[in-house]
């Protein structure tokens, strides 16, 4: 059974998603959960982010659930940002990662100690649910003896390579940076090379970068443990490393996009979809089941003209049906970078999305048959919850780690060929190797038996947040600890 609110009418648990859609779109999530949990609930942004949160809050408030929405003040012009840059995905850049603005970003993110502080003082919460890149956090948890839960947004795999390369640093032990090498102490001879590694973990000379690892890793080590959107039957080898062999505490809790049943809360995640929710169902409707591929790459991915060619030229060459999303606007004229005739020609067997689409609405579609997907942990649980394979094409941040759990522990994906980790712009892929992946996943030889584990996968997962399912659990287990705590 769930906790009854009668039990612990006061809990209140603060929630501080930092800035970036791909963090804020699952702690959302997870202040629903606790709130359906009959907890107290208080999600902290900044003005030009409630948009994107605030219906879904007003809906949760209208049924009945106990949750706030609390604002800080973003201080972009302190920190060297233009006016308006609240948001990680707003940060400018042409076709490649803008350094400066990212460090300044993060300076931003360092200023809100005090302001939090003064919010802390005046909500009075019994535990601080707050993202990695808040490292100050500890310290104002450790002053008020608040509990505080860290979330970084990633898997229970990504958590123990981590650690593996806190301790051991294997990829400064390779004479290449293609030279594949094992991470010690790390279940299931998860095998990387350099390349497709973080910058910060393979440079000798310290830096800003490199200091701000440590200062996660510092924070990490102080917190009362993490909360982790997974859950157990897929990461079973991972979620008991990282507890009994790395000696963490930890819960589990996901897949907390399943939360959202109704069609309005599908639609309703980050920014407004760029299209027509009936005109894309109506599409889907139309299409056999498991006969689309749906490409995305995220918000964070900006692919240039060029690799976006290739994208079009392999899709075509495939002959699937797809529904592909594009973060360039359509211009007055025809994109340059589309083949000429390509949108003619694929009329009614193509479905084009300029902007933000409502993926979890569109993956459990049951016309969708395979995902083409950058692997963020968002996407990559997203899918998996919607019990598809996929085509793996990691660009940056943990990406890499999550594409090895997808194709080489979990069996339910084949990979593009990316060799080298590039931020936002991601490594060049050739169309053949496109068209090769989304052949393989779709009518390949072994796509039944990779369909069919991952329809499995999809169903572990929907138990996993029923009642009395793994991650329901865990969830009653963190919330009654937290109680206990406060009494």
């Amino acid at each position: 059974m769930g906790v009854d609110a009668t039990e612990n009418p006061k809990l209140h648990v603060l929630f501080f998603p930092f800035m970036g859609h791909g963090h804020m779109i699952p702690m959302v999530d997870m202040t629903k959960l606790f709130a359906m949990r009959g907890v107290k609930t208080t999600i902290v942004t900044t003005p030009l982010n409630v948009p994107f949160i605030s219906s879904t809050i007003e809906r949760s408030k209208n049924s009945g659930f106990d949750i706030h929405l609390k604002v800080l003040n973003f201080p972009c012009v302190e920190a060297g940002l233009p006016e308006g840059c609240e948001n990680f995905d707003s940060i400018p850049s042409s076709e490649g990662v803008n350094l400066d603005m990212i460090a300044k970003f993060f300076k931003a993110a360092d200023m809100f100690e005090q302001p939090f502080e003064q919010l802390i003082q005046e909500c009075k919460p019994d535990c601080l649910l707050v993202d990695m890149f808040f490292t100050w956090a500890s310290d104002i948890a450790d002053k008020y003896d608040i509990p505080r839960l860290m979330f970084n947004g990633g898997s229970f795999l990504s958590l123990c390579i981590s650690d593996s390369v806190s301790l051991y640093e294997p990829q400064k032990k390779v004479k290449s940076g293609s030279e594949p090498f094992v991470f010690p102490n790390v279940p299931g001879d998860i095998k990387l090379t350099r390349d497709q590694m973080a910058v910060i973990f393979t440079q000798n000379e310290e830096n800003e970068l490199t200091r701000s690892v440590k200062k996660w890793r510092e924070a990490e080590l102080k917190s009362y443990g993490f909360i982790v959107n997974s859950f157990y039957e897929l990461e079973a080898a991972y979620v008991d490393h990282y507890r009994n062999v790395i000696g963490r505490k930890v819960w589990h809790v996901g897949p907390v996009s399943l939360c959202n049943r109704a069609i309005e809360d599908k639609l309703d995640r980050g920014k407004k979809p760029s299209v027509d929710e009936q005109k894309c169902l109506s599409w889907l409707d139309s299409k056999q089941p498991k006969s689309v591929v749906y490409i995305c790459f995220g918000t964070a991915v900006d692919f240039n003209t060029a690799q976006l060619t290739e994208i079009a030229f392999a899709i075509e060459a495939t002959g699937q049906h797809f529904i592909w999303v594009v973060k360039k606007e359509k211009s007055n004229n025809e994109e340059d970078w589309l083949p000429e005739g390509f949108e003619e020609r694929t009329e009614g067997k193509g479905l084009m999305i300029r902007g933000w689409a409502p993926q979890v609405l569109i993956l459990d579609h049951e016309a969708v048959g395979a995902f083409v997907t950058h692997c963020g942990w968002n996407s990559t649980l997203e899918c998996v919850s919607a019990g598809l394979p996929m085509v793996t094409w990691p660009v940056f941040a943990e990406q890499f780690y999550n594409e090895k759990l997808v194709t080489d522990v979990l069996k339910i994906g084949v990979g593009v060929g990316t060799k080298k980790w590039k931020e936002v712009v991601g490594d060049f892929v050739k169309r053949d190797a496109i068209e090769k992946a989304v052949k393989e996943i779709m009518v390949g030889e072994k796509a039944e038996e990779m369909r069919s584990r991952a329809k499995a996968l999809g169903e572990m997962a929907k138990r996993a947040v029923e009642e009395g399912g793994s991650s329901f659990r865990d969830l009653n287990d963190l919330i009654q600890q937290l109680s206990s705590r406060r009494r």
